[in-house]
């Protein structure tokens, strides 16, 4: 076989070449040494750091790869909202008739609840509206409840997760969506032990005095040095949703709370808002129904409340990673009625996109619990430097994200103190049909300089599962060493 032979100078050009490609690949990760490493087992990345004052890039993972940001699309929600309607704004409720009033207090026509998009509403609102009346001396209704989710709802689910919520419930953050729900969707349960040990435990609605679904109560009271361990599904058939509890429950413990996505958030907020009008002695003759279509120009006004400010919504929204309230404001967003969430979507990738250099984004939803949602490390730093420099706005946005040593996010607490107490961020995860695990956020250096960063790692159908501590501890030094380097 022949021997290639090469001159001394291509020689020195080829060890020139290979010498760049590895000076190439190491730059790259400049700033993210660490963090880098996964890519050797797999995962893709893009990650960037810079500073907000000078621009200058501290660190960067190819920092325009288009991954799935899971959860931190959430972050584009909130900046969406808070550009379109301020941090004060507040979401309506209102209960409305075509009917008048008799004399004797009797409403002589339907009552219609009508849905206003409230991403917190709950029944303790519902209850409110209710006062409403009584204050106003309604004793009858001799018409039906109608609940009015006209805006939007039932929403088509387009996940797994609330696709299965349909017919069965075993979390509460797939809750499905309608500009008519309470209680972000979900039925509360409380359990309390029961009378002695080896009896039942005491299970009660959260929301109304009465029991609103059927129950299947299998949770024992325990000794009280015993274990206290509840599971809990939401079964739906022919008759409605029926919860099933199981497990046992020590004695003086409790009390437990237990949340599971209703079968129908529309549903859900008639059966509850039935049962405060029974308790409050307004009596409706024509039961209940849900309906999607405008309620009649003749209804008046008979009550109505606010809801929190979008400032206050925001922060529970981002600092719990809230699903459900996450799509209802980005539904609220499309303005139009029968909205969808490819159109909710949209409109928050409109506000995105007119952000310069932004690039390419994609959003199935507001809260990233697809990932379908695609947009880069750059696009998110872009977004947090728009932000930042919008100070009507910045204080409200920020305040949704978590510092690691005071968030509610427990798994957040690791790294020294410079990254627990220098850095605020939101994450994402994702473990199906693979894993993300995303973050993205503020930074500031010890000299009192501001930077932003995200860092965007996703899996492949052949890589292993990713725990967080694998994606955090790299990050917090890599961090720990920009911070302290300016």
């Amino acid at each position: 076989m022949p021997r290639l032979l090469l001159s001394s100078s291509l020689r020195s050009l080829l060890v020139l070449l290979l010498s760049g490609v590895w000076l190439s690949s190491t730059a790259a990760a400049a700033g993210f040494e660490r963090l880098a490493a996964l890519e050797e087992q797999g995962f893709l990345i893009g990650a960037e750091a810079r500073l907000l004052d000078s621009g200058e890039v501290l660190g960067e993972i190819t920092p325009t790869r288009e991954l799935s940001p899971a959860s931190v699309s959430k972050l584009y929600l909130a900046a969406a909202a808070l550009d379109r309607w301020g941090p004060q704004h507040r979401f309506t409720t209102r209960l409305l008739s075509p009917a008048g009033l008799s004399a004797e207090g009797v409403l002589q026509g339907d009552l219609i609840f009508e849905g206003g998009g409230d991403p917190a509403l709950v029944s303790e609102d519902l209850w409110r509206l209710v006062q409403q009346l009584r204050q106003q001396g309604v004793t009858r209704v001799e018409g039906a409840l109608e609940i009015n989710q006209w805006r939007y709802g039932p929403v088509q689910c387009i996940t797994t997760d609330r696709c299965e919520a349909r017919r069965r419930g075993t979390n509460a953050y797939s809750a499905l969506l309608s500009a008519a729900g309470v209680d972000y969707g979900s039925w509360c349960l409380v359990v309390r032990p029961g009378p002695a040990l080896g009896k039942p435990a005491r299970v009660a609605s959260c929301s109304s005095g009465a029991l609103l679904t059927r129950l299947d109560n299998r949770v024992e009271t325990a000794r009280p040095d015993g274990r206290t361990r509840l599971e809990a599904e939401r079964l739906t058939d022919g008759q409605g949703d029926r919860m099933i509890l199981e497990g046992t429950i020590a004695m003086g413990d409790g009390p437990r709370y237990v949340y599971r996505a209703s079968s129908d958030p529309a549903e859900q907020t008639a059966d509850t808002l039935a049962s405060l009008l029974e308790q409050a002695g307004i009596a409706v003759t024509g039961g209940t129904r849900v309906v999607s279509t405008r309620p009649p120009a003749t209804a008046t006004e008979l009550a109505s409340v606010q809801g929190k400010p979008l400032q206050e919504l925001l922060q529970r929204t981002l600092n719990y990673s809230n699903n459900f309230m996450a799509d209802v404001l980005a539904l609220d967003l499309v303005g139009t009625p029968r909205a969808t969430l490819p159109e909710a979507g949209g409109a928050v990738e409109a506000f995105a996109q007119a952000i310069p250099g932004h690039g390419p984004l994609t959003l199935e939803s507001g809260s990233g619990l697809t990932t379908g949602n695609r947009t880069t490390a750059r696009g998110v730093t872009l977004l947090l430097e728009r932000m930042y420099q919008r100070p009507s706005l910045f204080p409200s946005f920020i305040a949704g994200l978590q510092s690691p040593t005071n968030g509610t996010m427990r798994f957040l607490r690791r790294g020294s103190d410079t990254f627990q107490e220098g850095v605020m961020l939101k994450t994402g995860t994702l473990n199906q049909p693979f894993s993300v695990r995303a973050t993205g956020g503020y930074f500031r250096t010890q000299s009192g300089r501001w930077g932003v960063f995200s860092v965007l790692v996703n899996g492949t159908s052949s890589t292993p599962y990713l725990a967080w501590r694998q994606v955090l501890e790299p990050l917090a030094d890599d961090l720990e060493t920009m911070i302290l380097r300016h």
